[in-house]
């Protein structure tokens, strides 16, 4: 009887080996798996960083994002974007859900960044289920959309373009390749707004059919056909989009496509060693980080070479890395070579993995670490300013006109809200005097936040009472705006940029 037992669970055990090896099925971490292919849905929500929706890792390799139902074919970023419901997993069939609903309440027309949301309320419910070697996404509404809103509301899905310039595809009998650049025509729609005409449109789409690595089949299974967009000719940050309109009526099943990612076999994510690109000091801890995939057992061999002054190597520590544990789709092991102190430039090799070379040395912070954020960074960032570097010109001059009052009771983006009175002297529309001087541009919209300008003015009179550095690199002329890199003018790159950041939020505080 014990031996029957035994007999069963050892055919239960192996059959379910055989069965996540051999198709998609759902994991202990809730998301679905096969091979090297993983399928997320809802594991992160940051659609305008391309992040959110249903998503697909491919032989470690994220190739596709935000899966969801949008409004526009290419959206872009502060447009309207669901709420999303909490994520549900159904074990026995290892189906993932996700309810969504719009407008996202907390957002329109509100908030840190308002987004409009248009006068339409409807929600649906995202599933991905296991489909053999691939996946099912099937949409669910819990309501027909109005008759107004058909042609309008469909599923997107967004294709890393950075992978797939040069690379083929079909879309049905049409076949083309992924640009470089995104290319014409465009038109203008019945609500006068530019949109991108369709690379290709149909029902079965191959992606990269030539490529092991990435070729992805898209099919789907209802009658409303696919189009294949270039995002990019919208917005600069845009990506490929897939998408499919909800036909009219629709309610259950409303999308339903059928995603197979090519699964290479027995692929594993390569061993990375990380170690700090800095170097260390010789009497810190070092310690090597080892990440490898998480089917990934074996434990190979971990050694410290230190690269000869006349070429060469020499091993100088040979030892098992440490386990350090899980890590989300990882596991991380640990390399301590702290006993090794002697001065020089080191790589580590583990197993068919070498790093880039890096330093052992008690001058390790003396140049190349904080040094380039105060000799390129913090230029090319200052407002009011044309920065040269040598031949190149990284900005000419820029917001020299002074600032305007803003509007009351307007709330504009990245936080930017006007309330009933301006406070001040000055007018809604009226040039306020005093704020064409001084500031960092934000690095990604070039608007001048207070709040930034103060913190890093705080982090600069911190280190420099810490540290007394003089050290110069720059030229920094507050009279011309006229800023020079890689040429010193004899004062402290610390003060003059505490200084830019001081005639902003100084002047801002006079003005007002």
């Amino acid at each position: 009887m014990f031996r029957k037992i035994s007999f069963a669970i050892f055919l239960l055990t192996n059959v379910k080996a055989y069965t996540q090896n051999s198709q998609m099925h759902l994991n202990d971490l809730e998301y679905l798996e096969y091979q090297g292919v993983n399928v997320m849905l809802a594991h992160d929500f940051y659609p305008e960083g391309h992040q959110g929706g249903v998503g697909i890792i491919q032989n470690g390799q994220r190739v596709a994002t935000n899966g969801d139902i949008r409004l526009e074919p290419t959206p872009g970023q502060w447009q309207p974007i669901p709420k999303v419901g909490r994520r549900m997993v159904d074990k026995a069939t290892g189906t993932i859900s996700v309810h969504m609903e719009y407008p996202n309440q907390d957002i329109n027309r509100k908030g840190f960044n308002p987004v409009i949301y248009p006068d339409l309320h409807f929600s649906y419910t995202i599933h991905v289920q296991p489909a053999g070697k691939g996946f099912k996404i099937i949409i669910d509404l819990d309501s027909a959309l109005p008759a107004s809103w058909i042609g309008k509301v469909g599923f997107n899905f967004e294709l890393y373009p950075g992978v797939l310039f040069g690379k083929s595809y079909y879309m049905d009998q049409q076949f083309g390749i992924f640009p470089r650049q995104p290319n014409g025509p465009n038109y203008i729609d019945e609500d006068k707004e530019t949109q991108i005409t369709a690379m290709a449109t149909g029902n079965i789409l191959t992606i990269a059919p030539e490529n092991e690595m990435q070729r992805m089949r898209i099919e789907n299974l209802l009658g409303n056909t696919m189009q294949l967009i270039d995002g990019r000719g919208k917005h600069n940050n845009g990506w490929f989009v897939v998408r499919s309109l909800v036909p009219k009526g629709a309610v259950k099943n409303a999308i339903v496509w059928l995603v197979t990612p090519h699964a290479a076999e027995g692929w594993q994510s390569p061993p990375v060693v990380q170690v700090s690109q800095v170097g260390y000091h010789p009497q810190q801890k070092k310690v090597a980080v080892i990440e490898l995939d998480a089917k990934d057992k074996r434990k190979q061999e971990t050694s410290l070479l230190r690269i000869n002054e006349n070429g060469g190597f020499e091993t100088v520590l040979h030892s098992d890395a440490n386990d350090w544990g899980n890590f989300l789709r990882y596991h991380y092991l640990q390399f301590d070579f702290t006993q090794i102190k002697k001065p020089g430039m080191y790589e580590i090799v583990y197993g068919g993995d070498t790093t880039k070379p890096f330093q052992i040395s008690d001058s390790v912070y003396a140049r190349n670490v904080w040094q380039p954020t105060l000799e390129y960074f913090l230029p090319i960032q200052m407002c009011h300013m044309r920065v040269n570097d040598k031949y190149k010109v990284w900005h000419g001059f820029c917001h020299m006109d002074d600032a305007r009052m803003a509007p009351t009771d307007s709330n504009h983006f990245d936080g930017y809200f006007q309330h009933h009175s301006t406070l001040t002297s000055y007018k809604s529309g009226e040039t306020v005097p005093g704020l064409n001087v001084g500031a960092w541009h934000d690095a990604g919209d070039f608007d001048l936040r207070v709040e930034s300008q103060s913190e890093t003015v705080y982090g600069l009179t911190l280190a420099y009472e810490a540290f007394h550095t003089t050290y110069d690199n720059t030229s920094i002329n507050q009279q011309t705006h006229v800023v020079e890199i890689q040429q010193p003018d004899g004062k402290p790159d610390v003060l003059q940029q505490i200084e830019h950041g001081l005639l902003s939020i100084v002047g801002g505080y006079k003005s007002m």
